[in-house]
């Protein structure tokens, strides 16, 4: 397979290259705007270097990888879609052009427009969202039918605006679709992991009867859980905390409370860079049976459809409704 990789910063160097070039069947073709970085991966990881988006697309890549910076993302793929590659696979967020505690109502509108482009010319959209690969995470939606938890009743979470796109994405992943929020933002700036931001709390209503709360924060120090998920079923409830932490499930049926830990042979990091690795591998295996991506880039589009309507909520203090402010067409 022929994958191209536009940018090649810490992100790529460090959680896309490394599982790329570990297979075999896999050739790498490099793009950055700074040629002696893309140079530099060469050297350390095999593969050839252009000077150009075109070239990279010429070279007929099965797939390529867009890995710059949020803010720099939608830029790029306004250059890339129009040369017609066959599949794309993009970081997170789809764009965030000031960054991912700040994404906007153009960021969405953006993405939306980009996306009608793919859809034009028959080309596959990705998304990495690799929290859906953390092991914990496939146990949690194992065990929800396993033990017939029934339907879910309410979602709280609370998470780090470093992890802020794959949490609203894992809520929507477990809990569907969300009909309707209402947000308010913090009076004081926080800041952490090179962010600065007012923290943003909302109330959600889902298209299936159920509520929720979310709240996120730049201050929430590294050193703890940056993330934790309670999802309240009719029978039980499932939390998620950290990177691929600890899972709690208690189930009414059968009266029982479990903490369910994975071996400890890795720590949070390492677990991370699992995680990458998984929804990466997965992502090849579908290519190569040119079947569709495990995660689509509609998923990053109804990401984006969230956060923009929370934005409106705070803008204007009033509840937003997704499906007619912010309609996915």
């Amino acid at each position: 397979m022929k994958i191209g990789i536009i940018g090649t910063g810490s992100v790529a160097t460090k959680n896309y290259l490394p599982v790329l070039a570990a297979h075999d069947d896999v050739s790498l073709c490099y793009y950055n705007r700074t040629k002696s970085k893309a140079e530099a991966c060469s050297e350390q990881f095999g593969g050839q270097v252009v000077d150009s988006i075109g070239q990279l697309v010429d070279r007929d890549a099965d797939s390529i990888f867009v890995l710059t910076n949020e803010q720099h993302r939608a830029e790029v793929l306004r250059e890339l879609l129009p040369l017609g590659p066959r599949r794309v696979f993009c970081e997170k967020p789809l764009g965030a052009s000031e960054g991912q505690a700040k994404v906007s109502e153009e960021d969405f509108f953006a993405a939306q427009s980009l996306m009608q482009v793919a859809e034009e010319r028959n080309m596959t959209l990705a998304m990495i969202f690799n929290y859906r690969f953390f092991r914990q995470v496939k146990r949690a939606l194992k065990l929800r039918e396993e033990r017939n938890l029934g339907e879910l009743q309410q979602v709280s979470a609370i998470t780090h605006y470093a992890c802020w796109s794959h949490v609203i994405d894992l809520i929507l992943h477990f809990a569907g679709d969300i009909q309707e929020v209402s947000a308010l933002e913090g009076r004081n700036l926080h800041s952490g992991a090179d962010m600065e931001a007012h923290d943003l709390s909302a109330s959600l209503n889902f298209s299936n009867g159920a509520t929720g709360t979310l709240l996120g924060s730049a201050g929430m120090g590294f050193d703890f859980d940056l993330f934790e998920i309670l999802f309240v079923y009719e029978r039980g409830r499932i939390r998620l905390r950290d990177l691929d932490g600890d899972l709690d499930i208690m189930d009414a049926t059968s009266g029982t409370s479990e903490v369910l830990r994975l071996p400890s042979e890795m720590n949070r990091w390492g677990q991370y860079a699992a995680s990458f690795a998984a929804s990466i591998n997965a992502y090849l295996e579908s290519v190569r049976l040119d079947q569709p991506p495990p995660v689509p880039g509609l998923a990053g589009l109804r990401e984006l459809q969230v956060e923009a309507a929370l934005r409106r909520s705070v803008s204007e203090k009033r509840p937003v409704i997704l499906a007619q402010d912010f309609p996915i067409n």
